[in-house]
């Protein structure tokens, strides 16, 4: 599965507005779910979930990026999306320092194998250097677009 697979394209936010953890999240969330159509009940629930998720150990992985993910019995198909923050968010990340992008994660609870290859695709593509560099440089939707298409190209992509 490539990672344009994954990323509904609609639900990127180029510029973050929340500053917090979990207004990211929020925001995040409500976007995806808009996305692929789903409710302001199921985003509410959702959102806590991966709240919760976050409580229990942080996803902000280094280098600026963060990847807050959940199962969800109102996800049918696993689904992302990727926002982006310039000022940073405070994510408790390992190496204690903000958090610049952030990759949501959505994914059923029934297809335990998909969410984890999922995640590690993800994970891949963000340990390149200039992949993270271009994406905290885009500046709008078509660019963050773009690099993750690009991505998907590169020889191990």
């Amino acid at each position: 599965m490539k990672l344009s697979d994954l990323i509904v394209s609609d639900a990127i936010i180029p510029e973050l507005e929340a500053t917090d953890r979990n207004g990211v999240i929020r925001e995040l969330v409500n976007s995806l779910c808009s996305g692929i159509g789903l409710g302001e009940s199921e985003a509410a629930s959702i959102s806590k979930a991966v709240i919760q998720r976050e409580n229990q150990g942080s996803t902000g992985f280094g280098k600026g990026v963060a990847v807050p993910h959940v199962k969800h019995s109102a996800i049918d198909k696993i689904v992302g999306t990727i926002g982006r923050s310039s000022a940073g968010v405070d994510f408790a990340a390992l190496d204690r320092s903000p958090v610049y992008i952030i990759v949501l994660l959505l994914s059923p609870p029934d297809n335990p194998d998909q969410h984890l290859a999922s995640m590690e695709n993800i994970f891949r593509h963000l340990q390149r250097d200039n992949f993270r560099r271009f994406l905290r440089q885009a500046s709008n939707k078509g660019e963050i677009i773009e690099l993750v298409q690009e991505a998907d190209e590169l020889p191990g992509g």
